[in-house]
């Protein structure tokens, strides 16, 4: 096995679970520049405080890395959680984190990580899952638009994935990216409220799910920052972002999403890929 996939293992439930809870904030009516917000009003401090206690955090030049992560993730999940609004969870979720095909190819590309047969296996069926899931989107009642907004949210948090990388490469601890992450992320939030509503007060409703969401993202990015601290991205990224199984499988159990038959295969080759990504 190899090294840091115990932790992305770990990852990928938090991060499944917080995505399951974008899910259901959209299906109540909570907007994603609330959603947002409320999110960064919880992880900001929580990521702040962890990293002031640890004394780890440092203002490195790379330190950069994590702010641009900010931007990154910004972009991904606002469109994320829009798209959500009328897709079906256990479609849009799994498009959303099989944006690990681009930062894999990426990694391979530009960071000199070898392209080993199951890593061209394990990403030739993740791209079969998406074109398996894909065929099942968008249905009659959803249009186009939560399509374009999932596809924009995969090649933003593609970036969001490499700006970690670069930043662990170049020395800097996890929770100090985090913070850097936040530091752009949090101001970016209450720009978007401020700007689209001349207010920062949100519904009462949109303080259920996001501090759960803040929750298990305050577990689930620290570990898969960890990961990529002891091994590759184009094994790693994958495993932390195969979420979208917790996430998929919730959404047809919990939120009584219907099972077909292509949505079967395209996650059952998603499980394989993330089988042959994870042995390297």
């Amino acid at each position: 096995m190899s090294p840091g996939v115990e932790h992305a293992l770990a990852a990928m439930v938090c991060i499944g679970l917080a995505d399951l809870l974008y899910k259901q904030a959209a299906a109540q009516g909570v907007r994603p520049i609330h959603f947002l917000m409320v999110q960064g009003v919880f992880f900001t401090p929580a990521i702040v405080l962890c990293a002031w206690a640890s004394d780890v955090l440092t203002f490195a030049p790379a330190f950069a890395w994590g702010m641009a992560a900010g931007f990154f993730i910004y972009i991904a999940l606002y469109n994320f959680a829009a798209s959500l609004a009328s897709g079906a969870v256990s479609i849009v979720a799994p498009i959303f984190r099989l944006n690990f095909v681009l930062t894999a190819a990426f990694a391979i590309a530009f960071l000199g990580e070898p392209l080993t047969p199951n890593k061209t296996f394990g990403l030739a069926l993740a791209l079969l899952a998406v074109w398996l899931l894909l065929g099942g989107t968008p249905a009659p009642n959803e249009g186009r638009a939560p399509l374009a907004r999932v596809l924009l949210a995969t090649l933003a948090i593609a970036a969001c994935n490499l700006c970690y990388k670069f930043g662990v490469a170049a020395g800097v601890p996890p929770v100090t990216m985090l913070v850097g992450q936040a530091s752009v992320f949090f101001p970016m939030t209450l720009a978007a409220v401020w700007l689209n509503e001349r207010t920062l007060r949100v519904p009462n409703i949109a303080w259920r799910h996001p501090p759960w969401a803040a929750l298990f993202l305050f577990l689930g990015f620290p570990l898969l920052l960890e990961s990529l601290r002891r091994g590759e991205a184009s094994v790693l990224i994958p495993i932390g972002q195969m979420g979208f199984i917790v996430t998929a499988a919730a959404g047809m159990l919990l939120l009584r999403e219907p099972l077909t038959p292509r949505k079967l295969a395209g996650l059952t080759a998603a499980a394989g890929a993330l089988m042959l990504l994870a042995r390297g």
